[in-house]
């Protein structure tokens, strides 16, 4: 095993480099140290470049729901897949704008809004622009996904104020084609790049528990450091249970402190990067959360629902910050 690089605390959070140039023995190595080290090393990075007894709120809406083309084999709002799912239209602007007050005055900071295409219409995306700058006339920070994105959307979005793009990269490059066939990696990485090009900071995480390995977790960990830009948020969802696609065959919830592990590594290797607990946590137990939380997670979606499935109701949320002595606007 190659010795683990230490990362010194810095004074400030920019006063230090970013590493992009990890190794897969490195990120193993992290992984696998000793719990209570790794938690040490994970902690030590999170206190350096973030408040640890904050925690950013957000809040997921599907504006546009179901009959999506790809074939994305954990999705519920997948064409292919018979979900039992109905698809809808794009939502008027002022229903999404009164869900989002809404959302703000329930606590969220930022407002996520979500449509199920392979990539948005012009004559779409003048409507979700209209969102954006209506949003973000609340005070909230907006992010979007939409799926593939061209440099001229992307330019739009900015224009509209968008802050953040959404566009997961799912899992590692060596597991992925066993999830899609009809969107390749690059196809996703190149939309990230226009998003990048037109200074739209990028929310860019993926999924555990589809059936792939620990070395697919740091694969997706991997590349996502070694972007030419962290990117600025990193949700990692645990897979949702949904009837009708291929995943379920394939599908096993991570063992609790491998998910710890995995945070902790996120935290060292994008230590800029706010890490978000996204989709699943309505399968982790409070004392789960909490060592998240000591990892480096310091983000979290609040709501019932996120898309299509569940979460954690808001009282339970608010009680459970509350007992760790965390802050956010949830209070």
């Amino acid at each position: 095993m190659v010795d683990v690089v230490e990362i010194e605390r810095t004074e400030s959070r920019n006063s230090a480099p970013l590493r992009k140039n990890w190794e897969r023995a490195e990120a193993e190595a992290l992984y696998n140290l000793p719990f209570a080290d790794l938690m040490f090393q994970a902690q030590g990075i999170h206190r350096t470049n973030f408040n640890p007894n904050h925690v950013e709120t957000a809040s997921l809406l599907s504006i546009k729901t179901g009959g999506c083309p790809e074939d994305c084999g954990y999705c519920s709002q997948s064409a292919h897949y018979d979900t039992g799912l109905k698809a809808t239209r794009l939502m008027p602007r002022d229903e999404v704008v009164a869900i989002a007050q809404r959302a703000k005055d329930a606590g969220a900071t930022r407002f996520c809004m979500a449509a199920a295409w392979r990539s948005p219409k012009d004559r779409d995306l003048d409507q979700v622009c209209d969102m954006v700058s209506a949003v973000k006339g609340l005070g909230m920070e907006t992010c979007v996904t939409l799926g593939m994105l061209t440099p001229n959307q992307a330019e739009r979005l900015s224009d509209a104020g968008l802050d953040f793009y959404n566009h997961n990269v799912d899992t590692s490059p060596e597991y992925y084609d066993k999830i899609i066939t009809t969107r390749t990696l690059q196809d996703r990485i190149d939309t990230l790049a226009h998003v990048r090009d037109v200074g739209i900071k990028v929310c860019c995480g993926g999924i555990i528990g589809m059936g792939e390995q620990v070395e697919d977790r740091l694969g997706m960990l991997m590349l996502l450091a070694n972007l030419p830009s962290h990117p600025e948020s990193v949700p990692i969802n645990l897979w949702n249970e949904v009837k009708g696609v291929p995943v379920n065959d394939t599908a096993e919830r991570p063992d609790p402190i491998a998910l710890v592990r995995l945070v902790a590594t996120a935290r060292i290797m994008m230590p800029n990067s706010v890490v978000r607990l996204s989709a699943g946590r309505q399968y982790m137990t409070d004392e789960l959360q909490a060592m998240c939380f000591l990892a480096g997670a310091n983000s979290i979606f609040i709501g019932d629902v996120l898309l299509t499935t569940k979460n954690p109701q808001r009282d339970r949320d608010a009680d459970l910050l509350d007992r760790l002595g965390i802050t956010s606007r949830l209070a």
